[in-house]
């Protein structure tokens, strides 16, 4: 069940943004976004902030995030040509997992049109098993830039 307040996020409650420009691939025979490409861009706005924000390196850090677990909520399409707007924030930070949620708006709509949910444990690369001691420094602080206390965060 949908939890009816996640129908009234808006950008503001989402510490990161970014955007997206749909691509006529995009559409479906429906002639709006796929759902796979939901995921995709769900995928693609965590990666960047880890990049961006955390200093992750996919091909070379010594730990890196397992997607063990992934959820969408619709409320409505998006289609090409239209620009998404997506943002991300960590609604729990544990020792070695971080569940994210995104939200994908339409550029010049205030509606939600999807919100998703993300968890990453995050390994070590040498044995693919979370750490005793937990994610590294660098991931931890700065996922905690993205974590919000709010008791209705639960997807």
């Amino acid at each position: 069940m949908v939890h009816n307040s996640l129908k009234s996020r808006l950008r503001k409650d989402y510490p990161y943004l970014l955007e997206y420009r749909t691509r006529w691939s995009d559409n479906d025979m429906y002639d709006h976004m796929n759902n796979s490409i939901y995921n995709f861009l769900y995928d693609s706005i965590v990666n960047t902030y880890l990049i961006e924000q955390c200093e992750l390196n996919p091909p070379t850090s010594p730990q890196y995030g397992l997607v063990v677990h992934s959820h969408g909520d619709f409320f409505g399409s998006i289609a090409f040509p239209a620009v998404a707007e997506l943002g991300l924030r960590v609604n729990k930070l544990g020792k070695s997992s971080c569940t994210y949620e995104i939200a994908l708006f339409e550029r010049g709509t205030d509606a939600v049109k999807s919100i998703g949910e993300l968890v990453h444990v995050f390994v070590d690369r040498n044995t693919g098993r979370p750490a005793t001691s937990g994610m590294g420094e660098k991931l931890r602080s700065g996922l905690h830039k993205l974590l919000v206390q709010d008791p209705q965060s639960k997807l």
